[in-house]
């Protein structure tokens, strides 16, 4: 059953075309993601969907018996608990509920059929479960709205309208005020959920395993791709590399005739051909437009070599006030770590960030540092104090008065900040332009240890690639902490888990956390009632297991630093002038050296594929 419709929709803003005879249907069920380029028209398409929005052109056909959701700007501040809110979201139910206060006889009877029918008698239930997925505990569901900050306020909004399991649900990067947990939990539901879904996100993990088609918004006109993220991707490139082929196609035989034309035109004796020929040419079919957006990159400086550690706490503790946040803490940081930071927000993470970046002073034990060691922190709340009557370009000089002006744009320019965005007013900037002159600053010094709290937020799909790509390049040490689980499984080697007063390494992966979240939503309990025995075994195997994941990413971290050794000897060793410039004795060393890299490299592989045989036979046991 077609759910939504869309036909031959026109939709302009401020003069400007965002969609021109576009078509779309959603089926009941059907879970669609929509992307586009920032400013395509994705959030601008759900408000005409919602009706906020008049279209100018076409036709936007809902199911008559269907209910649609969508989030809230911000659920309204009030003295009601936030369980109260989520419930009120039902107006059916509060109305029917209300009015039977009152009603008497028939009316009595079947008003209780109704609410019988909705469900009424477990929406408590149901919307508690909502809010703890997204972060609230029984004893935050009794506290007032009003006692929450606004990022708070529009998870609730978000608990709203997932708890009215609409038949078509339209949700705007839900993600953006969510934790990594709160992350995993909304792909599961969303997953699970029945009805029909319009999803506008940049996570594209989310969008891979969360929806079954991809509607790609494009020159003002909407195509949908069955599949999820990484199959539109692959599709997409390969139309777009069939088209190439055709327009060089075409351009050859336009120009083969056009040659003939130009040829034989002033002759009698062929202007008949030539006159064929021009009809011909004029029959070839248009060449089809391909326009190829600018490939977005990032590049971090490359820091100055450190020794390990280059930063451990030692029993530290850090917080606010009196009472530490968190303590007894006893952890190191090497020149090349990936570390992601798990936790549900209000945990401490940002606390620990803080400490680490010299931010905050330890209230308690050690904080050593290398006596070289820059480190670089970027945090979303500092764009609140960018100075929004100034550029990118003063922020870049007033951070480096050392600097040139082409030494300060070149900063810029690896962000993506080029000549012209560099001289925007900030105040005029997008989000996601202010993220990047955030990064910018925040490596202007070439840090050897990176802290990003949650830096893909405004960033959209591409940007976010190339920051993954940037951290993938960057030499030095990287502490991460996000609600893009992608972004986590991407560059993160380890997981350090911030909860309970203090931060322990996690010893597992992203996979391991989710099945220890599910676990804790169930109330730490098992799927049953499986005996004591067999859940010490499953522990013990899981833990097995996290021993063999653990040394299977150090064999990987070192295979990738010799591949990285080996290529800069090769290319050394293959360039003539490097014979010219160094004595035979270096020539000799670099050439052992590289025999020896070629060995420890065969010993690695094979100790990784015996590894990961181990991983297997433990996994399918």
């Amino acid at each position: 059953m077609t759910i939504l419709a869309l036909r031959d929709l026109t939709i302009r803003v401020a003069g400007r075309a965002l969609l021109d005879g576009a078509s779309l249907q959603i089926d009941a069920g059907h879970k669609v993601g929509l992307v586009g380029k920032n400013g395509a028209g994705k959030s601008t398409l759900l408000k005409a969907i919602t009706g906020e929005l008049q279209v100018d052109g076409g036709d936007i056909q809902f199911s008559a018996r269907a209910r649609m959701g969508h989030v809230a700007q911000e659920a309204a501040a009030g003295p009601d608990s936030i369980l109260t809110v989520v419930l009120s979201a039902d107006t059916e139910r509060a109305s029917l509920l209300a009015e039977s206060e009152t009603a008497e006889g028939a009316r009595l009877g079947e008003i209780h059929d109704r609410l019988i029918a909705i469900r009424a008698d477990s929406a408590p239930a149901r919307a508690a479960i909502v809010l703890a997925g997204l972060g609230f505990d029984a004893a935050a569901q009794a506290r007032k709205i009003s006692d929450f900050s606004g990022g708070w306020r529009m998870r609730v909004a978000l608990a709203q309208a997932l708890f009215l399991e609409p038949d078509l649900l339209l949700l705007d990067e839900p993600t953006n005020h969510l934790d990594l947990e709160a992350a995993l939990w909304l792909e599961g539901w969303i997953a699970k959920f029945s009805g029909a879904v319009i999803l506008v996100s940049h996570d594209r993990g989310l969008l891979d395993r969360a929806v079954d088609s991809i509607a790609h918004l494009d020159q003002r006109k909407i195509t949908l791709y069955t599949g999820g993220f990484e199959r539109f991707v692959r599709v997409r490139a390969e139309r777009f590399a069939q088209t190439l082929s055709t327009n060089a196609k075409l351009t050859a035989e336009r120009d083969r005739i056009q040659g003939f034309v130009d040829r034989f035109r002033a002759k009698a004796s062929k202007a008949r051909q030539a006159q064929s020929r021009l009809k011909a040419l004029e029959k070839l079919p248009p060449i089809e437009a391909v326009v190829e957006d600018t490939v977005t990159r990032f590049a971090f400086p490359e820091p100055e070599a450190l020794p390990p550690p280059i930063l451990q706490l030692n029993n530290a503790a850090a917080g606010y006030g009196e009472k530490p946040i968190l303590s007894k803490m006893n952890l190191r940081i090497d020149p090349d770590d990936r570390i992601a930071l798990l936790g549900a927000n209000g945990n401490g993470k940002s606390t620990l960030a803080k400490l680490l970046a010299g931010r905050l002073a330890p209230m308690a034990g050690e904080v050593a540092r290398s006596t070289r060691l820059r480190v670089g922190y970027f945090a979303q709340h500092q764009a609140e104090a960018l100075d929004l009557s100034g550029t990118p370009l003063s922020h870049m000089q007033a951070a480096l008065p050392k600097a040139t002006e082409t030494q300060c744009r070149a900063q810029l320019a690896r962000f993506g900040l080029d000549a012209d965005r560099a001289t925007n007013r900030v105040g005029a900037c997008s989000g996601g332009e202010k993220g990047r002159l955030l990064l910018a600053l925040a490596t202007r010094d070439a840090p050897q240890l990176l802290i990003l709290d949650e830096p893909t937020n405004h960033l959209d799909i591409d940007a976010r690639e190339a920051l993954v790509k940037a951290l993938s390049d960057y030499s030095g040490a990287v502490l991460l902490i996000t609600h893009d689980p992608h972004l986590v499984e991407l560059i993160a080697e380890r997981l350090w888990l911030v909860a309970d007063g203090t931060v322990v390494p996690f010893e597992g992966d992203l996979d391991d956390y989710r099945v220890l979240l599910a676990q804790r939503a169930r109330g730490g309990r098992d799927d049953g009632a499986a005996p004591a025995g067999q859940k010490k075994r499953a522990a013990e195997d899981r833990a097995a297991q996290a021993v063999l994941k653990g040394r299977i990413k150090e064999v990987e971290v070192a295979m990738a630093k010799y591949a990285k050794e080996l290529s800069l000897l090769e290319a050394k060793l293959g360039d003539a002038a490097t014979y010219a410039r160094f004595k035979p004795k270096d020539i000799a060393w670099a050439n052992t050296r590289r025999a020896a890299i070629a060995h420890q490299t065969t010993i690695l592989e094979a100790e990784w594929l015996e590894l990961s045989e181990k991983l297997e036979g433990a996994a399918a046991a």
